[in-house]
């Protein structure tokens, strides 16, 4: 194996090995491993041309208008995205899930713009082939 070094925020590493601790990894490296192998699997082109996917959206709505810019995104790609949740979670955090069919392509754009959304915590992608 290859051995990278990586710098974190101290809050990030304590989040990890809290995370290391709660789902019985071994190694930083491992979990570290773990997390790679799930981006690679969800940026992979495994899954052909069309897709069905759920997109899971975290942030606090006090940062901010980020659940307008992600409403404004919704329609924005209103071809793709065919359902949406938003709930409240405490402390002013959200979640939106959209759930999205289509090209992958486009559907992988949408995500990305998400990501680039100032305030916005986390971004999770699960996509399935339509067969």
């Amino acid at each position: 194996m290859v051995v990278i070094s990586i710098t974190l925020p101290s809050e990030l590493l304590e989040r990890l090995d809290r995370i290391i601790e709660e789902r019985g990894y071994y190694s930083r490296s491992e979990a570290i491993r773990d997390a790679i192998r799930s981006l690679l699997e969800e940026v992979s082109d495994l899954y052909g041309e069309e897709v069905s996917a759920v997109i899971m959206v975290t942030y606090n709505r006090a940062l901010g208008d980020i659940d307008k810019r992600i409403s404004d995104l919704r329609h924005e790609f209103n071809e793709v995205v065919v359902e949406g949740i938003h709930r409240h979670f405490g402390g002013g955090n959200c979640i939106d899930i959209l759930i999205a069919e289509g090209n992958i392509s486009e559907i992988r754009t949408l995500i990305g713009r998400i990501r680039g959304l100032k305030n916005v915590y986390q971004v999770k992608a699960l996509m399935l082939p339509k067969k």
